[in-house]
């Protein structure tokens, strides 16, 4: 059944503004809904409808140009507004009220979420109706099965969508494609061939006004708990029956199911956190994170995450796969790297210059490569060449892709319940390990490649050694 009222709470907000309302235009523009749709805006400005279109008409224009003029007519046309305390069951209930099936959408703080759901559970929902909640889901592990928990009183499992736009995007699903439908890379896409995968969202942007949400976060949150694993389920996955909502996320369940624990010795080994320092940024001078508006320095947020992880299955025991992602770096880099392990043997009296494949999924901009070494002018002689393929454009965005699933009722892209909790326990270690200080708060310039390379055994680790936690050569 399709539905055609979508109700977002936090409806003033950047992600409705920057995402929402452009996917929206874009699925009128292809056809995907029409002139019955309806759009409630509920936040907590003391706004009427008409204040709101006013609103929807400058977003548009300031993250919607390049989309029809008479598709943003339509969405704007569709709006309204009602002001709404979301943990109001009463507000809840006037926002959502109607008797069709009603699709909402929390684009809020997740501290929100568990209050929000507790709501609308008491204001009901119509027959047929669906929520969405955007990421992280909770903010641990007991958090994420307390939500689960509330959710399951309020509506079905298969009516709940935890989204994630990055499996929206083209070429994070090209990832899949790629590896399960060439005869080329499916034979060799295991741990006899593969030695390292790396999942790197490295961004010059730095806080960009987002204090607010960001510094209660942090990178290992806001990036790695949900985008980067999602991105390691899809990489490492078993080929599953059908790409249907329960065959694919049976094998992604399957995947963090088997990520080994890391014990505290394993995050001190296998883990950095970092955040940056003044410097400058793409063009840009940029201010300290903590020098940044409406952060905190006490709550020593990181604002750079990186972590190791190992999976004990038979296809992928012995290979590294390496999750990273940082704010205000020198360059963007956001790829998925696939790097192959040397060649056994090679007859040409020299090897220095020959270096091991690499597939790369670039994430944005959307591009397949394939680093190869080849002969140069003479046999002796060798030169790296990289062959890459652009993308073309997708026909909708990722939230586009998205929300015409939440409208549709086709969950295959959203998050399991268990499969957010099994997020959450794989980062559990991590998290408690940090809160202990036992991994320092490194640092690193505002335009520079992140925090400096490990020394083997950094100084301030020595407390630890007589814990037993690092062994002296560890690095």
């Amino acid at each position: 059944m399709r539905i055609t009222r979508l109700v977002v709470f936090g409806g003033t907000g950047d992600l409705t503004g920057r995402y929402l309302l452009p996917a929206l235009a874009a699925l009128h523009a292809q056809g995907h809904i029409d002139d019955r749709f309806r759009l409630m805006g509920a936040s907590r400005e003391d706004w009427d409808g008409e204040q709101y279109r006013e609103w929807v008409t400058a977003q548009f224009e300031d993250h919607g140009g390049g989309l029809p003029v008479a598709a943003r007519r339509a969405v704007t046309r569709s709006a309204d507004y009602r002001k709404a305390d979301v943990t109001d069951p009463a507000d809840v209930r006037a926002a959502v009220a109607g008797e069709d099936p009603v699709a909402v959408y929390l684009a809020l703080p997740p501290a929100l979420f568990p209050a929000t759901v507790t709501a609308l559970h008491e204001a009901g929902l119509p027959p047929g109706s669906r929520v969405v909640l955007e990421k992280p889901f909770g903010e641990d592990l007991a958090d994420a099965q307390e939500l689960n928990r509330l959710l399951a009183d309020l509506v079905p499992e298969g009516a709940v969508f935890r989204v994630d736009h990055f499996l929206a995007m083209t070429t994070v699903q090209n990832v899949l494609g790629s590896r399960l439908a060439n005869r080329i890379l499916e034979p060799i896409w295991n741990s006899t061939h593969i030695a390292e995968i790396e999942i790197v969202w490295d961004e010059t942007l730095a806080l960009e006004g987002r204090a607010g949400y960001y510094d209660n976060v942090g990178a290992l949150k806001d990036m790695v708990q949900n985008h980067l694993l999602q991105l390691l389920c899809l990489v490492a996955m078993e080929s599953p029956i059908t790409l249907g909502e329960r065959d694919l996320r049976d094998r992604k369940v399957d995947v963090l199911r088997s990520v080994r624990f890391l014990t505290d010795s394993d995050v001190v080994r296998r883990t950095r956190r970092a955040r940056y320092t003044s410097g400058r940024c793409d063009g840009r001078d940029v201010p300290a994170y903590t020098d940044e508006p409406g952060v905190e320095a006490r709550r020593r947020t990181e604002t750079y995450a990186e972590i190791e992880l190992e999976l004990d299955n038979w296809r992928w025991a012995g290979t590294r796969f390496r999750l990273r992602s940082g704010k205000a770096l020198g360059e963007d880099r956001k790829e998925v790297a696939v790097r192959f392990r040397s060649v056994p043997h090679l007859p040409f009296g020299q090897d220095k210059d020959v270096r091991p494949n690499v597939l790369r999924f670039g994430l944005e901009p959307e591009s397949m490569s394939v680093d190869v070494t080849a002969t140069g002018s003479r046999a002796e002689t060798f030169t790296q060449l990289s062959l890459t393929a652009r993308m073309d454009a997708p026909d909708l965005p990722a939230y586009g892709r998205l929300l015409l699933d939440v409208l549709r009722g086709d969950p295959a892209l959203s998050i399991r319940g268990d499969e957010a909790e099994e997020a959450w326990r794989v980062l559990e270690p991590v998290l408690s390990a940090w809160e202990r200080d036992l991994v320092p708060l490194e640092e690193y310039p505002a335009g520079s490649a992140g925090p400096a390379p490990r020394l083997a055994m950094p100084e301030l680790r020595q407390d630890l050694l007589h814990e037993g936690i690092v062994m002296p050569t560890e690095s």
